[in-house]
């Protein structure tokens, strides 16, 4: 009988005990890994964290992909940092900002960076730079806000013939990502991923193997997912990643993203083309060739780069051919005004 009425006790315990292991890790989280950049207000309470470095303009602006982090830009801002002035950012509802409020379309988004960047204080001309969903982001905000950008460099971006419901065959896809990101919410509560992301990215992986084999095939599939592109990330980041990953707000923003692909495919597959703004498209070697026709629906003036030795993730498979293409959109913008008065 004794027995029987501990059960519910350890177990509340260990519920408590989970609570305040995640609810201290988080602060401490906050305390070590925040104090190179800033959170900028842009209204309803809502605040985004901000990352600069480098001095020169035009800045570089930097967006990641549908669920990463400015960590995602890590090494490129860096080595662009030492020629020009750059920018990263968590959107709202992922890393260390405010969760989302709007639904996440390129058009709130852009709208949201575009609050950021005024009230950071940071002046355009902008040289803007994304990634897979970032991609589809920074078109919509040279659509919005032509005359603040000088040039475009699309990293692999997001192809909406791929996704729902321009091909309902990968609806399956943003099922399991809503349901996956529903089911780790209160695991994230009660410390139990945050057991697991510290065991993979800081320690052995142990504890990270046994969690993820008892979640199944699924578990062992985003555990191989997560070593393979996080293991090309710098290992400095892995920590930070660890504590983004441990947060439960990470997996309702995610949720946020994913529900919002369809829409984001709606708005963005008839989007008028960027005009006037040059736009350096980079493809990935393993995957084909955008055909002419839609570089033209893409913008006026798009050149297409393939990165041979790459797959989705080009900024960490070859950052240097990033960096330079970053680097040539930067002088190219600083030497109009010279051929102008020439």
């Amino acid at each position: 009988m004794y027995l029987l009425l501990s059960v519910p006790a350890v177990a509340a315990a260990l519920i408590a005990a989970g609570f305040l292991y995640q609810l201290l890790g988080a602060y401490y989280d906050r305390v070590r890994y925040t104090r190179g950049g800033r959170w900028i207000n842009i209204g309803d309470g809502r605040r985004l964290y901000l990352l600069e470095k480098g001095t020169g303009g035009p800045t570089v602006i930097f967006e990641a992909g549908i669920a990463a982090t400015n960590l995602n830009w890590y090494h490129i801002q860096d080595m662009v940092s030492h020629f020009a002035a750059t920018a990263s950012y968590d959107r709202g509802g992922l890393g260390w900002s405010s969760p989302c409020r709007t639904a996440r379309t390129p058009s709130n988004i852009a709208a949201e960076l575009h609050e950021l960047l005024n009230g950071a204080g940071i002046k355009p001309p902008y040289v803007l730079v994304g990634h897979s969903f970032g991609g589809l982001v920074m078109r919509r905000f040279a659509l919005m806000y032509p005359d603040e950008v000088s040039s475009v460099v699309l990293v692999d971006p997001m192809r909406c013939e791929e996704w729902p419901p321009l091909d309902p065959a990968k609806q399956e896809i943003i099922d399991r990502g809503k349901k996956l990101s529903n089911y780790a919410v209160p695991i994230a509560r009660l410390g139990l991923a945050r057991l697991a992301v510290t065991s993979l990215l800081c320690r052995s992986g142990r504890m990270a193997e046994r969690l993820a084999g008892a979640a199944g095939d699924g578990g062992m599939h985003v555990l191989g997912r997560i070593k393979g592109e996080v293991g090309k990330m710098p290992r400095e980041v892995w920590p930070v990643v660890a504590a983004h990953w441990s947060r439960p707000g990470f997996y309702t923003g995610m949720r946020c993203h994913v529900e919002a692909v369809p829409d984001t495919v709606r708005e963005m597959h008839d989007a008028e083309p960027i005009r006037g703004i040059p736009v350096l498209l980079l493809t990935p070697g393993k995957a084909s060739p955008l055909s002419e026709d839609c570089l033209r629906r893409i913008g006026d003036n798009v050149r297409q780069l393939i990165a041979r030795d790459s797959a989705h993730w080009i900024h960490l498979d070859e950052p240097q051919l990033v960096i330079d293409s970053i680097r040539a959109s930067v002088m190219a913008d600083q030497s109009e005004p010279i051929a102008a008065a020439g």
